[in-house]
Order: structure tokens, then sequence, then C-alpha cells
């Protein structure tokens, strides 16, 4: 592992916390063990944070499926929170022995569920399984760590840039920008003054303030675009690393949008939101898939584009991956029945029909509905294109420390500081964080 293990006094701190935490909330964690309604029913709990509640009911509908296809095997799902909510509440619930069968989360998080030895790798299973040939290539980054796959993909998608082709035609802008170069003439050609006021009113693009893990998998694209990585290749093991010249690039480019007064900033840790695009005070906006149903709700006009390329072109992958907990050989057996059923063409079809993500399964992805979806709303071609340059964010058990120290560097920036002292003051806690944990 490239992060040290929990210490041994961490580890009792954290036992006594998962303690009093089980005391407190005994009600709920009861709700959520693991029962069966008869000797020959399983009754599995998985927790999710599946948002929003629209798409909690197409799974829960789909879960509804499996349980009537499948009467030895019940799924219960618990929807516990947000993603960014949830770790808390897991490492508890395992330390307490009180995790579920099932989880659905950011695959980020694999390695340090499998340092505290609280999942089981699935490589023999998904070996001998027909749907592993079915899975996205892009897609085994995320589900790969020390020789063993920790989880398989429940949903995926990447962000790309949406933009409002109205204000591309009367900016004059006549092709989208397909490179750095263009994209920051592109975002000065939109910033304009429309009532006349001397100011200001129409910026061209919207960058994400904050140093949460929204910032980061915005910029990760233009990172890896740049050449950079967060993982610096040594003899032996890859090793966290955020300051870089691809960093410093991507760092760089969002410094001189702003400076060039062609950007703004959105609210702190709220570059989501879409309320300045649906304006057309923004011309711009990094997002992804998931959108899509609020601007179709909006009857605004707009479009997508790639991320620009520096060096090479770049995605990011995003959506949450499903892990399977250690219980018992009868519990996880029923597991994977529930993992096989989840990455097949029947669920994955549904699934992104009726919340936009895209399927992890390449025959869901050519199936003929799937295909009349994407005619009907081909914007997210341009998501299905960036997949075969997708990349995968760091598989490792201290990504959190990795991901918030990244996050730093960027907000610094965007608040001023220079990107070279802001990452060299990144990787200077990191390095810290390292040192402290061996």
């Amino acid at each position: 592992m490239i992060f040290s293990k929990l210490s041994k006094t961490i580890k009792m701190q954290l036992k006594r916390v998962a303690c009093i935490f089980l005391s407190l909330n005994l009600l709920i964690l009861s709700g959520c063990q693991n029962t069966q309604e008869n000797s020959d029913t399983i009754e599995l709990t998985l927790w999710h944070g599946i948002n929003p509640p629209t798409n909690r009911d197409v799974f829960q509908t789909l879960t509804d499926k499996f349980n009537k296809t499948h009467s030895h095997i019940q799924i219960k799902p618990i929807y516990i929170g947000q993603p960014d909510q949830q770790m808390p509440k897991i490492l508890t619930a395992i330390v307490g022995g009180a995790a579920p069968d099932l989880l659905w989360n950011v695959p980020t998080i694999a390695g340090k569920l499998a340092e505290l030895n609280a999942i089981q790798p699935l490589e023999k299973w998904l070996d001998k399984s027909p749907r592993k040939a079915e899975i996205d290539p892009a897609l085994f980054e995320s589900m790969e760590l020390g020789g063993h796959i920790w989880s398989v993909p429940f949903a995926t998608n990447n962000a790309a840039i949406f933009y409002r082709p109205s204000l591309f035609k009367a900016a004059g802008i006549k092709q989208v920008p397909q490179n750095w170069a263009q994209l920051k003439q592109a975002a000065r050609s939109l910033t304009r003054d429309t009532n006349g006021d001397g100011r200001p009113d129409q910026h061209g693009i919207v960058l994400s303030l904050g140093k949460g893990e929204w910032t980061v998998f915005t910029w990760l694209p233009f990172l890896f675009s740049a050449g950079g990585e967060l993982l610096a290749q040594t003899a032996q093991t890859p090793v966290p690393q955020i300051d870089s010249p691809g960093a410093e690039a991507a760092l760089e480019l969002w410094s001189d949008l702003l400076a060039e007064g062609s950007a703004i900033l959105s609210a702190p840790e709220r570059g989501y939101e879409l309320d300045n695009f649906i304006a057309g005070k923004v011309a711009m906006q990094i997002t992804g898939p998931w959108t899509l149903s609020q601007l179709q709700q909006s009857a605004i006009d707009y479009a997508v584009m790639p991320v620009p390329a520096l060096k090479r072109r770049a995605a990011v992958t995003g959506g949450e991956n499903l892990f399977l907990m250690k219980t018992s050989p009868e519990r996880e057996k029923a597991g994977r029945e529930f993992l096989e059923y989840a990455i097949g063409e029947e669920f994955q079809t549904a699934w992104a029909l009726g919340t936009g993500y895209l399927p992890i399964n390449l025959k869901s992805r050519q199936s003929q509905t799937y295909q009349s979806f994407v005619e009907k709303t081909p914007v997210l071609q341009v998501f299905l294109e960036q997949m075969n340059w997708a990349r995968s964010r760091p598989i490792v058990s201290g990504y959190s420390r990795l991901s918030e120290n990244a996050g730093r560097a960027i907000e610094a920036t965007l608040l001023g500081k220079n990107p070279q002292d802001a990452l060299k003051e990144a990787q200077e806690r990191l390095t810290l964080t390292l040192d402290i944990t061996k």
C-alpha cells in the first residue's frame, strides 16, 4: 500500500468512537443489520447515497425486479446520505461489526476498505463471469489495486464543457475550442457588458471555487491533458505527487482565465450549481450528463463539447462502484448474484435511460434501445466519446489526503496565490502527512 496502515492507537480510538456511535444510534443500525426473513431467504442490506430522489426511485424499481426474480435473495437498499457524508458511518459500522452486505460508493475508497480488510476481492468470480468482457475497459482502472479487483462499476459518467450556442453565435464564435489557447480566446470573446453599465455581466466560463472533491474532479482533466499525474512512478511503487509541471500548467490556465476577467468563481464548494449558466451570466460550465434533466426543464439552449486539450485529450471517469463486504460465504455468494445483475445489460440500459448516466456495460451501449435514446439526446455522444480516453482517479488508501491537498492548491490559486507556491505548499503538507502515518 502507498499509505501505511492505521496505528494501533488510532484503531483503538476508532473502536471507542464506534462503541459510542453505535450506542447512540442503536435503533438506526439495528435496522441495517443483516437479517433473514426465513431459512430459505437471505436479506442483504445495500447502503447507498443515490441522488436525486428520482434516481433512487429508478434504483428501487430495478431492485424490486431483482427481488421478484430471485426469491431466495432480497436486497434492501438503505439511503445513508451523500458519499462525502458516508465514510464516518461506514468506518464506524465496520469496526462495530454492523457493516452492510453491499456498499455503493465512489471507487476511490477501495484502498481504505481493503486496508481495513472489510471487502472481498472479486477477481475470482469476475474472471469466470461473462460480464467481465462486457465492462468498459476504461473502468478497470477504478476497480483494481494491488493485483486485486475490489469493486465493480455501478454507473459511470465524465465531465465535459456545456455551452450556450446562442451566446457563442452572438460573440461570433463559429467553432468550439479544441485547445487551451482557443478556450481562453473564446472565454474572452464571451465576456461582455450587455447592459452598458461599463462592467461585464456575462462571462466566458465559471470555475469551481473550493477544495472539495467536486473542484478536484473538474480540474483533473486539465491536469491529465497537460501531461500531469497524481502519482509519480518510482522504481518500487507509485508515490503521491501534487507538485508537477502538468499541475502547474493546469493551475495557470485557470488563474489566467480569472486574471483576464473572462471567468468567474462559483460560490464556495458549490461549483455544480447551474444557476448562472441557465441565466446566461456565463456561457460555459464544466459538468456532466447528470445535469441533463435540469437543463431540459429549464428550456434554454445548450450543447456540449469535449474538454479542450493541451498535450493530449483527457477526461476523468465519475460515477460509483459496488463493493462486496466481508460477511459469510452464503451472504457473499448472494451478493455476487446481485452484482452480476447490476452490471448486466438489462439493468444498465434501464438505469441509463432513467438517470442519464452512461451504461458501464458495452452491450447496453450498443443496444438498439440505448442507441435510440442517444439519438434523442445527442449531447450524450460527447460523454460516450470521452470514455475512449477517460481516466480514473487514483485508487489508493490515502486518496482523501491526496485529493484534499490538491484541492487546497486549486483553491489557493483561485484566491490569488501563485500556482508554483500553492503546489509547493500542498506537496509539503502531503509529504508531512505521509511521514506522520509511517
